[in-house]
């Protein structure tokens, strides 16, 4: 090889490092890194945007493009259901091509995107291979930002006890096919598991998933609770979720991404009593259930976060 005069030498030697770095795939979020799951977010679940589950002669109604009316509303990060296990959506992920329409345009649109799968809990390796899809899933050199599991499904393992060990089981394993990336979980309000019905999912083990998950994402739909029983009050309801979410880890600090809704069942005051105690609880993040139902009239107060 010839030998070259020290000052080529090191300017051959910076440009290949530049280059192999620009040319490198952007890496991963690390476990601290929770921009992700930050500011205001919306939701998108497969029954809104994937056309083998609509009904006959219907067309999703979320698409891509809706993307950029997501962003003019002030959204951050778009929570995609991006797998489900269905035999109308029989892959890892829902179709490959349609998935990645959505996360590159959120990306050119500088929006962030989480996706979601809902565990059944009865058969782990059914879960861990759309889970592993996710975690797997590229689409024009772009991954997704984050990954939650939404921690509610009770149907295919009725059994608390065999679930909750199922649930432990699951998040251990996650937690190992991901031990560097920020896993959200999505879990029911503790006021329903607390108050309103302790025998929805008794004994939920909080301590024993505490460390295994970065950001807590709790439902605080105070559109599912009557005016007696004193929950209807959005203030009340999102901030007492977050109280007892926190207590029940026993980490008073823990990270929340509080999610409030039905966005059809709500009057324009909830939303402000919402805002109000996301802020009170000094949350990283906050978003109604869902996009499609969220009134245009919703999204000002929203963005106040």
């Amino acid at each position: 090889m010839r030998r070259l005069p020290p000052l080529i030498l090191v300017i051959a030697l910076a440009s290949s490092a530049w280059i192999a770095t620009a040319t490198a795939a952007p890496s991963a979020p690390d476990r601290d890194d929770l921009a992700a799951y930050r500011g205001l977010g919306t939701w998108v679940d497969v029954y809104e945007y994937v056309p083998a589950l609509q009904k006959a002669g219907k067309k999703p109604p979320v698409t891509p493009s809706a993307v950029d009316n997501m962003k003019s509303r002030g959204v951050k990060t778009l929570y995609l259901q991006a797998a489900q296990e269905d035999t109308r959506i029989p892959g890892a992920t829902v179709k490959p091509k349609l998935l990645g329409q959505f996360l590159e345009r959120a990306h050119e649109a500088g929006l962030r995107v989480v996706a979601w799968y809902l565990p059944h809990f009865a058969n782990l390796d059914a879960d861990l291979r759309h889970i592993r899809g996710l975690l797997d899933f590229r689409s024009g050199g772009e991954r997704f930002d984050g990954l939650a599991l939404d921690i509610e499904f009770r149907g295919d393992l009725p059994d608390p006890t065999a679930r909750n060990a199922a649930l432990v089981d699951l998040s251990n394993r996650v937690r190992a096919l991901a031990p560097n990336r920020p896993i959200g979980a999505i879990v029911l309000e503790p006021v329903l598991l607390e108050v309103i019905n302790a025998n929805f999912w008794p004994d939920f083990p909080w301590r024993e998933i505490a460390d295994l998950y970065d950001v807590w994402l709790p439902l605080a739909y105070w559109t599912n609770r009557n005016t007696a029983s004193g929950f209807r009050d959005s203030f009340r309801y999102t901030d007492e979720n977050i109280r007892r979410l926190r207590a029940n880890l026993g980490k008073p600090d823990a990270p929340v991404h509080v999610i409030g809704g039905l966005g059809d069942k709500a009057a324009v005051q909830d939303y402000d009593g919402f805002v109000r105690a996301a802020r009170a609880q000094a949350v990283v993040g906050r978003s109604i259930y869902n996009y499609s139902v969220t009134p245009r009239k919703a999204w000002p107060v929203l963005r106040k976060g």
